[in-house]
């Protein structure tokens, strides 16, 4: 047999395994390659280049970070992957607006692969904790909109809002100094919040201010690979998949943790640029990673772009068919959500956050099923989502050591302010636990056995080579 048959039999035998290997997926990736993608073209084996699994995603308020934790809760699930998650004292967050360190990680879910709850940014921090490959992704909002957002969402929580007459946005934007304390408690909601997440100042002083906002969207451009967009969510998650080799159905979502219209106000003219001047540090950074954003795309081509965005929304439309029996799914109020796992939080009386409810009699909701569990997992809301992992990461680890003997936790209460264990204690009593386990447990977590493995697994950690810190 001549060299050239021997290739065409290898070519169409790997053709034939790449078809039964791939399946579902084999269509829309060569669809996306004959487009042209930069990214597949220069891979031959099209998806097969392994999915890289160290994931920092640092959660922004208001930013549809939810959407996106949801999506890395399952696709760590689906893989096998550890989440790193708070201590039980912490609630669902890193003690926010604590600056995150290792220790607020609950040693069940350490060594992680994914990390993605809501901390304050600390880099030096980060790296001691994830695996030196790590990527790190965030996402940001137009400043307009996410102002309203915060104001609406935390109007009860931060003095700053509270102090404002009749809770107008306007009043506060005319002379936010008079209501505005720096030093409060939950002042970051109220100035520069992306900033703060960040791990920035977000009252910068003036006189430099100009200099410190370019050295700071600089810093932050050299830690984060990709800094998503949430007005243009899907073309983030095309780059997003591109810059992770995942497949089409890892990006697959449906949006969580929405207001009610009635709980939004439009902003009359003039507001968004007052907003844009009393934040000016997180006006810089969107007006930078917007533009980024739009430069990233523009490489990987237009055509491949447009391509994927219909096979993602396609494929969005056939997973939500299966689950929500062929519509849209239909938004509710908490009170009207009969499965508790599916209540979203409520922040205040005078926000309505909504969620979904999966419809009964079908085969995608039938208990026990995989179609089920796939559907739940999709429109579970943070708190109980968190708990879920939770559970499910202390039994995997404690089948891992069933010859030690757990030690009690030791309490950090210390690091939460008074305010913070009250919120944490409503937050619970609205989404109660989800049955029995060391996640529903209102008492401490054992920590793993003795704290000097604890601290030699970071130490191990943080002694190789390390990404510069900015």
């Amino acid at each position: 047999m001549s060299q050239k048959k021997i290739f065409l039999v290898i070519v169409a035998i790997s053709t034939v395994s790449l078809l039964l290997h791939h399946g579902g997926h084999f269509s829309w990736t060569m669809e996306a390659l004959h487009l042209g993608c930069p990214s597949l073209r220069t891979h031959p084996s099209f998806s097969l280049k392994p999915k890289h699994t160290n994931v920092a995603f640092l959660k922004t308020h208001k930013t549809a970070s939810t959407t996106m934790q949801n999506l890395l809760f399952r696709f760590a699930e689906r893989h096998n992957l550890t989440v790193a998650l708070p201590v039980q004292a912490c609630g669902h967050q890193f003690c926010y607006p604590r600056t995150f360190s290792v220790h607020l990680v609950h040693p069940h879910t350490l060594p992680p692969n994914v990390v993605t709850s809501h901390m304050r940014f600390n880099l030096a921090e980060m790296q001691r904790l994830m695996p030196n490959d790590t990527i790190y992704v965030t996402i940001l909002r137009e400043p307009g909109s996410m102002f309203e957002s915060l104001f609406s969402y935390y109007n009860q929580y931060c003095q700053s809002f509270k102090r404002v007459p009749n809770g107008s946005l306007e009043a506060f934007l005319d002379d936010p100094w008079r209501y505005y304390h720096p030093d409060e408690n939950d002042s970051m909601y109220a100035r520069n919040t992306l900033t703060f997440d960040l791990g920035g100042d977000k009252d910068h002083p003036e006189a430099n201010v100009a200099a410190y906002a370019r050295d700071f969207v600089a810093k932050t451009e050299r830690v984060f690979s990709l800094v998503m967009i949430a007005e243009y969510f899907d073309e983030s998650l095309i780059l997003l998949r591109h810059l992770l080799s995942w497949d089409l159905e890892d990006m697959l979502y449906v949006k969580l943790n929405m207001r009610t219209s009635g709980s939004k106000h439009s902003l009359s003219p003039g507001l968004p640029a007052k907003i844009r001047a009393w934040n000016h540090l997180d006006a810089r950074l969107y007006d930078h990673f917007n533009t980024s954003l739009w430069r990233q795309l523009a490489a990987l081509g237009p055509a491949c772009v447009a391509r994927e965005l219909r096979l993602l929304r396609r494929a969005q439309e056939k997973l939500v068919r299966g689950c929500f029996s062929g519509g849209l799914p239909q938004l509710r109020s908490a009170a009207q959500i009969k499965n508790k796992e599916l209540r979203p939080w409520q922040p205040s009386a005078k926000v309505d956050i909504v969620g979904y409810d999966l419809p009964t009699n079908t085969n995608a909701t039938r208990p026990g099923s995989l179609a089920h569990e796939l559907c739940l997992k999709l429109i579970m809301p943070e708190v109980q989502y968190t708990r879920v992992l939770l559970r499910s990461q202390s039994l995997r680890y404690r089948r891992s050591y069933p010859l030690r003997s757990p030690q009690p936790q030791q309490p950090i209460r210390s690091v939460l302010s008074r305010r913070q264990h009250v919120g944490m204690q409503q937050m619970h009593r609205q989404a109660p636990p989800l049955g029995p386990g060391p996640a529903s447990s209102p008492t401490a977590t054992p920590r793993p056995p003795g704290t000097q493995s604890r601290a030699t697994w970071v130490g191990l950690r943080s002694s190789g080579p390390q990404r510069k810190t900015p």
